[in-house]
């Protein structure tokens, strides 16, 4: 008999490409598939910040509570949305193959760029990294908090909202939004925050064995899992979420190691700290922790703390 897949999902457009990419490369090795459509915390949630929610299981919770009781057998996220710990009971069990890193700049004006100081822009943005650095790299610009799925953001964009909105080159390009991109920025320095770019499979420790290896051997792309085991463990050894200004990612050098660069920026952007390590693929979890101990020694862990110490004054 003919394994059958239940992939779990939230219902936004993107989320749903990244189901359906999962769910074709599943029947392109014989496995019958079916879709469940989930609404998270996340998605209801829209006038306050990630950060104010609380980033733990924002977009992942109520998919896990179905992956718990068996109605679906794996959970497809953005793995940049992943928190570096998951709650017992659940791990990552595949990642796709990464598409391209970078952050962009989505604008209707294709002439618009960030370093023209010639122009008063408003550039909107949900991430607390890419906030950051746009203080820290361009001051002269006007920065906004802006959530929503992508064509939401792109609605308020058209409202007056801002000029732009940054956003990850990997989902600008699954939506079709190429033709709205004003500039690629560099990703050395934009540096993107951990698994931009890849879609990370989660499931139960309960998961049957077969359907385990089934789900790897379709969807696994190993390379790409190096990359962001490093890039996780470097989260992880910082105890952070999507909600922190963290940075890190990793590649491969021309001789086959794996090199990680990362660190963290303050939330105004006027403190940053940056280090970069290689080592053997094999390594890739060490590598993450050491690069993260090294980022928290030099200032890091003060940054954080300046952060929950604010959060938590806000909240009070």
């Amino acid at each position: 008999m003919r394994k059958s897949i239940n992939i779990g999902t939230r219902r936004s457009k993107l989320a749903l490409w990244q189901a359906y990419y999962v769910q074709d490369l599943l029947e392109k090795i014989g496995l019958d598939t079916n879709i469940v459509e989930i609404e998270t915390k996340g998605d209801k949630i829209l006038d306050v910040s990630i950060a104010k929610i609380g980033s733990k299981g924002v977009f992942t919770e109520e998919l896990e509570e179905q992956l718990r009781s068996g109605e679906i057998d794996i959970a497809v996220h953005s793995a940049k949305d992943m928190q570096s710990e998951l709650p017992a009971g659940f791990e990552l069990i595949a990642f796709t193959e990464r598409e391209k890193i970078n952050d962009v700049v989505v604008s209707r004006d294709k002439s618009l760029r960030l370093a023209d100081t010639s122009r008063q822009l408003t550039v909107g943005s949900s991430s607390v990294r890419r906030r950051a650095m746009l203080k820290a790299y361009y001051p002269h610009i006007n920065v906004i908090e802006m959530r929503g799925n992508l064509q939401t953001r792109i609605g308020k964009m058209d409202e007056g909202q801002c000029d732009a909105i940054l956003l990850a080159y990997a989902g600008v390009h699954r939506m079709g939004y190429n033709d709205l991109i004003a500039e690629i920025l560099p990703a050395d320095q934009f540096i993107p925050p951990v698994g931009q770019g890849s879609v990370a499979i989660e499931a139960a420790d309960t998961l049957d064995a077969a359907k385990r290896e089934l789900v790897r051997k379709a969807v696994n792309h190993p390379a790409t899992e190096y990359r962001l085991n490093a890039e996780r463990a470097f989260l992880k050894t910082l105890k952070g979420g999507c909600s922190i200004p963290a940075f890190c990612t990793a590649d491969y050098t021309p001789a086959g190691e794996l090199k990680i660069c990362g660190g963290i920026i303050s939330l105004d952007g006027t403190e940053k700290i940056f280090n970069e390590l290689c080592g053997p693929k094999e390594e890739a979890a060490k590598l993450g922790h050491q690069l993260a101990q090294m980022t928290l020694d030099q200032g890091g862990a003060e940054i954080l703390a300046q952060i929950n110490a604010m959060r938590n004054s806000e909240e009070g």
